[in-house]
């Protein structure tokens, strides 16, 4: 008798564990990853397109320098990325083209607006001054203490004479 209830408890436990199965796959979103990467290809062209074109345009219609023109790109194009998180459009365009809106200089003013426009509801100092930099932060403190290590083995085969 009692293995009887064994059985039985366990084709149900097997079941259940089925019907689970099935109800996570029905659920779960399937990803295609060429489908992804074609989507981050054409955003982040787009944005690269839209950054060549506002340098040629300083370049070709104001007279800037390549340097100067390429300042004012990056200037322009961090004011629209923050323009855009303001309106909530930048989110839209970065679930839709994924690593192609996050990795360029956008994605990082992106980071940085986003954590402002979250927090400030809990005011100026406590909202804004403190949350700002809670994306963007490890990433300036990992890229400053990395380029801190690198100058230092600069330095170092510098001082050997191997450079």
């Amino acid at each position: 008798m009692e293995e009887k209830k064994q059985k039985l408890t366990q084709e149900q436990e097997e079941k259940r564990n089925q019907e689970y199965n099935d109800y996570v796959k029905q659920v779960t979103p399937t990803h295609n990853l060429w489908a992804n990467m074609g989507k981050a290809f054409l955003l982040g062209g787009a944005i690269c397109l839209l950054g060549q074109f506002l340098t040629n345009m300083a370049m070709q219609n104001f007279g800037q320098k390549q340097e100067d023109a390429a300042l004012w790109c990056s200037i322009i194009l961090v004011l629209l990325s923050v323009i855009l998180t303001s309106c909530n459009v930048y989110g839209r365009l970065a679930n839709w083209g994924g690593a192609g809106a996050l990795v360029p200089i956008t994605g990082f003013a992106n980071g940085v607006c986003a954590s402002a426009v979250e927090f400030q509801k809990e005011g100026q100092v406590f909202g804004i001054g403190c949350q700002i930099f809670k994306i963007a932060g490890p990433v300036i403190l990992y890229g400053i203490f990395s380029s801190w290590v690198l100058g230092f083995i600069y330095w170092l085969l510098k001082l050997l004479g191997w450079m």
